[in-house]
């Protein structure tokens, strides 16, 4: 089963690509960074990075993506654009039919290196081991994409569900353990959310 993991962003997308093997094991396959001018027009960045995105799809035809879910109060210019990306990201792949899973950072943290805050250098280091590579990737984003298809490889394995994109903790407790700060706030956003629209009668 191949997996794409993909951390997204509009100034740099991390794409990380294994295949499974037998138990836990995973087969380091491709990673690449996609770039886009920040001089550029919002269109035309989503444009550059949705094309790559795509011929990447195209191109190794993935059973799987795993994509970061980013849940963040402060920086909004940010956020907008990894969730830019992620609608391109969805699009394409339900276009596709392949299915979606969405990952919180402290999440893949945690399968990835035993420890839900542990920083990108120790995120870094555990994915060039798992994968048996030569030399660490670099950026970090790239360290991060295969860091998520890794997560997601190992949640199949584990006979999770190929989309994971609202579980709460009560789903999850036996795929990736207790509920993460990260989760939690996502979760509480998500309701509040939901309270006000339901309170606005739409």
């Amino acid at each position: 089963m191949r997996i794409i993991g993909i951390d997204p962003g509009l100034t740099r997308c991390g794409i990380g690509i294994v295949t499974t093997a037998q138990g836990r094991k995973v087969v380091f396959e491709h990673v690449e960074v996609l770039q886009s001018p920040a001089g550029a027009s919002a269109p035309a960045r989503l444009h550059q990075i949705g094309s790559s995105i795509e011929r990447l799809l195209d191109g190794h035809k993935p059973d799987g993506i795993a994509l970061e879910r980013v849940f963040a109060q402060d920086n909004v210019a940010s956020v907008m654009g990894v969730a830019q990306i992620s609608g391109v990201v969805m699009f394409l792949a339900e276009k596709r039919g392949i299915p979606v899973s969405l990952y919180t950072p402290n999440e893949v943290k945690k399968q990835i290196t035993g420890y839900g805050a542990a920083d990108k250098a120790q995120v870094t280091t555990m994915v060039t081991r798992l994968l048996g590579l030569a030399a660490p990737p670099k950026p970090a984003d790239a360290a991060d994409a295969l860091a998520l298809a890794i997560t997601h490889a190992w949640h199949l394995g584990r006979g999770g569900t190929a989309r994971r994109q609202n579980e709460t903790q009560g789903s999850l407790g036996a795929s990736l353990g207790s509920e993460t700060p990260a989760q939690r706030a996502w979760r509480e956003a998500e309701q509040k959310q939901g309270r006000r629209r339901g309170a606005r009668g739409g």
